[in-house]
């Protein structure tokens, strides 16, 4: 796989993310000239970039910039050969209440990006989707051919994004990957999503843990896992113009998922408190996800190295840093 990427110059937008910043470590590790794009803002600063070996960030590209701006995206893109679109709003608690710039950036992002490769001829646009389009389950496993349902405007301007990178393969023969992980945990994740909630939490003091439903379940990959899917993508032609999930093929419920991380994090005397403002509306849950990769596998021959235990035991140890859980306002809601 190294000797694919070697010197192939690569753009990752949404670099400064969760992660694209796993992304980006993984594909220099590999050869590649990566050029990462983190959000721009007047402090300059890459966000989780930030933390990154300084052999890695010495030796990449860090450019400040929006991918809801055409004209950044057209100039960014020049001498690229292959690009992942990570770049996106992702909570979707605050697409209720801020819809319409999960359009800007999600759709019409992923417009920018594809009209921009198409114009610079890049080899490869591998468009970052989510399992979150699927929607609750109509049936398990779920495969690509399963019916998108936008349950939330999160998942409708993803769906949106989907669509409109695809349009350009169809269309105008660029040659896009869309890649659909199931749900990526592990170090530096947002603290909205229910992984980091929980250790953040426990690992704050805390006993009574303030937690949303916790009957739905969810198909669980530890980032590494999803970053080295992402880049088997690259492996084979066949992956082109395809829908491909990259997931574990196995589910757990929210509910079993706390009991299994605060046995891992041996605090028997923690309990949960259901927040009410914590749940979604009722029409809007996703109340079951678990993703079949019988054809990222059958494609590429990826499958997960970590288990879900070994990824959470990495990822705890991660948040009981000190220097690592600061960075977590854990008696904060944060949509």
């Amino acid at each position: 796989m190294s000797n694919n990427l070697q010197g192939k110059r690569i753009l990752i937008t949404g670099a400064d993310g969760f992660i694209g910043s796993h992304l980006t470590e993984m594909l220099y590790t590999q050869g590649a000239k990566v050029r990462a794009l983190a959000i721009y803002n007047s402090q300059n600063t890459w966000g989780w970039l930030e933390t990154s070996p300084k052999e890695i960030i010495q030796d990449i590209e860090v450019v400040n910039g929006d991918v809801r701006d055409s004209f950044f995206c057209q100039k960014i893109t020049q001498n690229i050969d292959i690009v992942f679109n990570l770049a996106s709003l992702i909570a979707i608690p605050y697409s209720y209440t801020a819809p319409q710039s999960y359009v800007d950036t999600n759709i019409n992002g992923a417009l920018n990006m594809a009209q921009a490769s198409l114009q610079n001829n890049v080899e490869r646009l591998v468009q970052i989707s989510t399992s979150e389009v699927y929607g609750t389950a109509l049936y398990v496993p779920i495969d690509e051919k399963h019916p998108l349902q936008p349950q939330s405007p999160y998942s409708a301007s993803k769906i949106g994004a989907d669509a409109m990178a695809m349009s350009y393969y169809n269309a105008f023969n660029l040659p896009v990957t869309l890649a659909r992980p199931f749900n990526t945990f592990g170090e530096r994740q947002s603290a909205r999503a229910v992984i980091p909630t929980i250790i953040s939490q426990i690992a704050s003091g805390k006993t009574m843990i303030d937690l949303g439903d916790t009957s739905p379940t969810r198909d669980f990959n530890y980032v590494l896992d999803t970053c080295k899917g992402l880049i088997s993508l690259l492996n084979t032609e066949k992956t082109i113009g395809e829908v491909v999930n990259i997931s574990s093929n196995y589910e757990i419920s929210i509910g079993n998922l706390f009991e299994k991380i605060k046995t891992i994090m041996q605090k028997p005397e923690v309990q949960i408190n259901q927040d009410a403002q914590r749940l979604r509306p009722k029409g809007s849950e996703v109340m079951r996800l678990w993703g079949d990769n019988t054809k990222i596998k059958n494609l590429t021959g990826f499958a997960p190295s970590y288990t879900l235990d070994e990824g959470l035991e990495r990822t705890i140890k991660w948040f009981l840093n000190p220097e690592n859980l600061k960075q977590y306002k854990t008696n904060i809601y944060n949509v």
